[in-house]
């Protein structure tokens, strides 16, 4: 049975691909979970149809994720920590502490967007990513100086 993928299915396809499964699976699996539509040639032009829909609102999210992204890329953050002997912070710098300075500047993002996967412990300079989109992710560069 030929059926057409509104989402992406592991090991099957990506939304839109009109693909061959089992009878059972599209009537018992792909159907009823909203995952497929039948491919007759109405559902193909409904489904192109909305393919294109869906592709003008992302590029119009990636157009305003670059406009966010060439602001992003002019800041840098400075924060002056206590410093034990070996250069180690008492504490660290979090995302947290991040979307806080980013939201000073102007900048309204999400604290999640931030791509810090663990605190900053140390002195130095980093260079932390943002994910405004997929396909857009600035850096941010973070100066972290003794007090």
């Amino acid at each position: 049975m030929d059926v057409i993928l509104r989402q992406a299915v592991e090991k099957l396809g990506a939304p839109g691909d009109v693909v061959k499964v089992s009878a059972g699976y599209a009537r018992n699996y792909l159907l009823p979970h909203g995952m497929a539509v039948e491919a007759t040639p109405g559902n193909k032009k409904r489904i192109e149809q909305e393919r294109v829909r869906l592709e003008a609102a992302e590029n119009s999210r990636r157009d305003v994720a670059q406009e966010i992204a060439k602001q992003i890329e002019q800041i840098s953050l400075t924060f002056a920590a206590r410093v034990g002997d070996e250069g180690k912070l008492f504490g660290s710098v979090t995302a947290s502490d991040l979307h806080q300075q980013l939201e000073a500047q102007g900048v309204k993002i999400e604290r999640r967007q931030i791509e810090l996967h663990e605190p900053i412990k140390a002195l130095g300079v980093y260079r932390v990513a943002i994910k405004l989109h997929a396909d857009v992710k600035p850096e941010i560069k973070v100066w972290v100086i003794k007090q």
